[in-house]
């Protein structure tokens, strides 16, 4: 049994009492209309108060079933007890010293968890950062230090930050680069997934404009996440493993969305049995603290004091969380999300042999997706678009992603009743799709 207060909340979610957006919701939303950057990518009009296990509660006192997890970050649940109870009981003693210049047990503590589970086939070293963009700014200038070359590899759809290294690797939407000037140099996009892709990087890049001894480093997401929660083909990974040995060069691998147990393994490159150089974690690590790290060999870490620093990365409240989150995912949580994920998918497939209008579902674990098609059988984001936002009004929350996707992934405390929930309420929308 789960220890989760979801079962006390399951009968009544979800629960809408008002018109959406209620009388507060609109009243809050028109107030951050009056403070807020507009680059805020806001949806559907949920304005939260609180929140429990897999139930979020609006300032309205509706109640819905979370599908998203904060964008796949509070890996526990919202507000786990046992998370509130290690927040609470660190902040009573230390809430910062820095890292950087002093030292504290739970991220010494903390550190030694992360390095017996990163799959590294000798000792491992951790550089903690406040999110996945620091993460992933963090491992670039590590590969540059490390092998003294500047070029990076990156792939077509995938999502590493958006501050200016993060956002040079990204290759996610043209929106997220639009109006902002140069970004860094020396990056190359390939496409995502395929060994065609892997036969272009070799055959004709690397004898033409990218000189292969050159390239620092190969940044690859397992399963890409803002891209459309892609599965590469068979042997991808592993044959981006051998270029790398092939050519010196150092494989990051970006577990910001997939690892933290959200594919029933740890580290989503578990699946497929390779060893990278280098993991960027975040999102899920702290549930809901702001909390990243890079992993990476000993033998690579090498940079001197002072060639990299955080003032608040591995800040003790966080890390007191992120020990919990560690603990319940070794006893509870990689079980709980293989199997419901495996019941989510079984779920989406029925749909999808019912419903033309959706791709069958691909994913592992409780990072899943399906696409939306048009009738004529073509990606239709406005599809997607329409089943996203209705289903807010039924009260199940759901996320896009990629061209025309609904990605699935819930806290992973997510209950089989609430599986059932989400796939009846999509069903639901489907039969109603215009």
């Amino acid at each position: 049994m789960l220890s989760t207060p979801n079962d006390r909340a399951l009968s009544q979610m979800p629960r809408i009492i008002t018109a959406l957006p209620g009388p507060n919701a609109k009243a809050l939303i028109d107030r951050d209309r009056a403070v807020s950057s507009p680059s805020y990518t806001r949806g559907y009009p949920l304005v939260v108060a609180r929140g429990e296990g897999c139930t979020i509660e609006d300032v309205d006192g509706n109640l819905f079933l979370d599908m998203t997890a904060g964008i796949a970050v509070t890996a526990t649940g919202h507000s786990h007890p046992q998370i509130v109870r290690a927040i609470q009981e660190q902040a009573s003693q230390l809430i910062h010293m820095s890292g950087t210049d002093f030292y504290y047990a739970p991220m010494v503590e903390l550190g030694e968890m992360l390095v017996k589970l990163v799959p590294f086939d000798q000792s491992g070293r951790v550089f903690f950062t406040n999110s996945g963009t620091e993460s992933t700014e963090g491992a670039i200038k590590l590969a540059r230090y490390y092998t003294r070359r500047d070029r990076l590899i990156a792939f077509l759809g995938a999502f590493h930050g958006r501050t200016y290294g993060a956002m040079s690797l990204t290759g996610s939407k043209a929106v997220q680069r639009q109006g902002f000037g140069s970004l860094l140099p020396g990056i190359t996009h390939i496409p995502y997934g395929t060994h065609a892709s892997l036969d272009y990087l070799e055959q004709s890049l690397f004898t033409s404009t990218v000189p292969p001894e050159e390239v620092a480093a190969i940044i690859v997401e397992p399963i890409q996440g803002e891209g459309g929660y892609i599965v590469p083909e068979a042997g991808f990974l592993e044959r981006i493993r051998q270029i790398c040995d092939r050519y010196g060069i150092l494989m990051i691998v970006d577990e910001v969305q997939s690892g933290i147990g959200r594919t029933g393994k740890f580290f989503a490159i578990e699946h497929w049995g390779i060893i990278p150089d280098i993991i960027n974690l975040a999102k899920g690590i702290a549930s809901g603290l702001p909390l990243g790290a890079i992993l990476a060999r000993s033998e690579l870490m090498t940079w001197p004091s002072g060639s990299h620093a955080t003032t608040f990365g591995g800040n003790p409240v966080a890390c007191a969380a992120a020990k919990v989150t560690l603990q319940l995912l070794e006893t509870e949580l990689l079980e709980n999300a293989r199997q419901r994920g495996e019941e989510l998918i079984a779920g989406l497939q029925q749909l999808a042999e019912k419903f033309d209008c959706i791709s069958n579902p691909r994913g592992k674990g409780l990072m899943v997706a399906i696409d939306l098609f048009d009738v004529e059988g073509q990606l239709d984001p406005n599809r997607r678009n329409w089943v996203v936002d209705a289903a807010f009004y039924r009260g199940l929350l759901l996320l896009g992603c990629g061209k025309a996707a609904i990605r699935f992934c819930p806290p992973l405390v997510i209950t089989s009743k609430q599986i059932q929930i989400a796939l009846d309420i999509l069903a639901q929308l489907l039969g109603e799709i215009p």
